[in-house]
């Protein structure tokens, strides 16, 4: 196709702020996990499908297939929807005192 750019696993852009690999990012409404290193200007892969172990919100419960957000000042995943971007679901069922979860990314929504 004429009209194809790339597949969009991961796509490459100017990191909007310094960023160690393996974090999340939220980038407007796109999420993704940094593949690696980056300051502020610099080229930034962002793996946006996939399943990541994230820091989550240690006081919540979660539970395989759970709708997932990520709330964005404090960096960590969350089960409250409220001004919070959906990022995925949970793929394991964790206690309310783990420090992660692993996350099926689902895109951008």
């Amino acid at each position: 196709m004429k009209n194809h750019v790339q597949r969009g696993e991961n796509i490459t852009l100017l990191a909007p702020v310094s960023v160690l690999s393996g974090n999340g990012l939220l980038v407007g409404a796109m999420f993704g996990v940094a593949a690696g290193d980056a300051a502020i200007g610099e080229d930034l892969d962002l793996v946006t499908v996939g399943v990541f172990t994230l820091p989550k919100v240690s006081a919540q419960v979660m539970a395989v297939g759970d709708p997932l957000y990520w709330d964005a000042a404090a960096k960590l995943v969350t089960k409250t929807a409220s001004g919070n971007t959906k990022i995925g679901v949970a793929v394991e069922t964790v206690a309310a005192q783990s420090g992660t979860v692993a996350v099926r990314l689902n895109g951008s929504f």
